[in-house]
């Protein structure tokens, strides 16, 4: 792993699908899948009929072939769901995980990452985000049952990940603090996850996988080494620029006249701490040029973790359309791209670009009928009898207030969801007609994208990328 430059992004929902990971694992390079909604994901592709067989490939590769055969014959739809239906629901994730959710969370990360190691030697990780925590332990033990080489966990601080890593491993009980609003003291809401419920007598020691978290500062990677029970293998330490969720500007919050939080000196990070925590580490952000590379190693980085560049290749889950859209309008300098503080349910700012015909276009935003019937970004908020709820700042905002939310938390929130899942061709048709529009996200250095395409010739790979950021000396 020391050896390795390039880290591809992990960019959910399934832009960073197995084809992309597998394609730059192929490359001697660490491809990593997006562990982000990878239930929802798969059964929606079932129900598109499983175009090329691959998740029946993979689901004929899990060890429980009883479970794999369930999900099939629940959710697979021979020839696919008419264009103009709906997909079927699935359950939301909450706190209390069903037997048949716990099966679906693993099979499909074992599916996902089974596939990206298919026919190669080569790493391949899983990254995950902290801040959607009911999901994580049984999609964590599907990614090990695969055979994960790398974990990759940011959006939080996950000191509890690698302690959770070592007990899947060995078949043990796990469990998580859920972090639930309005808890009073040091809380009590744990989740648990047990694999012998899941896997039975089929349940095994496994290999441990490498654990890299993301970081925003030299401060958060002390804590993360220190006080980690388990072992943190490296850090990937990740500036504002990049693509998806930002960490918000340390100190008191400015903003720029179009309303952008603006970042200043205190938010670098000091790489001289990070090395003399004497771990290998990976800088994110903005690193996606050669130049950029050969700084960040200089600067005693072992690589760079690299998203925007792979997430407009050919072979990433990103619709065609969007991909030839965004590449063109770069080489037209019409690409706007906003540190939106406030689109994302999560409260931490969202990079979003503004696009004709998706949700980052007010009027397009404002038609939409608010709504949560995903739920991967719902907050946990506690109830006068000690029990858990669950709301969206997304979701209608007279349901959000009538939760115990604030008004004023609510305005402007889009959902990243449904807008996510439309970017991938997986977007949901309401009785109403209304298709889910996308909501498209990228970092804010596009010069690479510009250096490997052209207006005439906008298509490249992902081994052109990392030909790109690689040259041959």
């Amino acid at each position: 792993m020391n050896s390795t430059k390039i880290i591809q992004g992990g960019m959910g929902l399934g832009v960073s699908d197995w084809r992309l990971a597998r394609a730059v694992s192929l490359c001697k390079q660490l491809g990593v899948v997006s562990g982000t909604a990878l239930d929802l994901i798969f059964v929606r592709r079932l129900q598109q009929g499983d175009p090329g067989g691959d998740m029946r490939r993979g689901l004929a590769a899990f060890p429980d072939a009883e479970m794999a055969q369930s999900i099939l014959d629940k959710y697979y739809i021979p020839g696919g769901k008419g264009h103009v239906e709906p997909y079927a629901n699935k359950a939301m994730v909450g706190h209390k995980l069903s037997r048949s959710i716990q099966e679906l969370l693993v099979v499909a990360n074992f599916v996902e990452v089974f596939l990206a190691k298919q026919g190669h030697d080569g790493l391949v990780g899983i990254n995950f985000l902290h801040k959607i925590q009911t999901p994580i332990m049984p999609s964590l033990y599907g990614a090990i049952l695969a055979g994960v080489d790398v974990v990759i966990v940011g959006a939080g601080i996950p000191l509890q990940i690698p302690t959770i890593i070592d007990n899947l491993c060995r078949g043990e009980v796990a469990e998580f603090d859920l972090y639930v609003q309005g808890e009073e003291g040091s809380g009590g809401h744990k989740l648990s996850f047990d694999p012998a419920d899941v896997m039975g007598d089929a349940c095994e020691v496994m290999p441990k996988p490498l654990f890299l978290p993301i970081v925003a500062s030299a401060t958060l990677a002390m804590v993360m080494v220190k006080k980690c029970k388990g072992q943190v293998d490296g850090l990937i330490i990740e500036g504002p620029s990049a693509g998806g969720h930002n960490a918000p500007p340390r100190g008191k919050a400015v903003f720029s006249e179009e309303g952008e939080p603006l970042y200043g000196r205190r938010d670098e990070v000091d790489l001289e701490q990070i090395r003399r925590l004497g771990l290998p580490f990976w800088l994110a952000g903005s690193y996606g040029k050669p130049e950029e590379l050969q700084k960040a190693i200089d600067a005693g980085a072992s690589g760079v973790q690299v998203g925007t560049i792979f997430a407009f290749c050919e072979e990433s889950g990103l619709r065609a359309d969007i991909k030839s859209d965004v590449i063109k309008s770069c080489h037209q300098g019409r690409v706007q791209i906003k540190t939106d503080p406030i689109a994302s349910p999560t409260g931490f700012p969202f990079k979003v670009i503004s696009i004709p015909d998706t949700l980052s276009e007010e009027e397009d935003y404002t038609r939409r009928h608010r709504m949560c019937d995903l739920g991967y970004l719902r907050e946990a908020y506690e109830l006068p009898d000690g029990g858990v709820g669950w709301r969206c700042r997304a979701e209608n905002p007279e349901h959000y207030v009538k939760s115990g939310g604030k008004l004023e938390d609510s305005v402007g929130k889009k959902c990243l969801c449904n807008g996510l899942m439309a970017n991938i061709g997986l977007a949901q048709i309401r009785s109403d007609a209304y298709q889910e529009l996308p909501l498209v996200t990228c970092g804010d250095d596009l010069e690479g994208i510009q250096r490997l395409s052209s207006l005439q010739d906008p298509l490249y790979t992902s081994s052109d990328v990392i030909d790109f950021l690689l040259p041959i000396s």
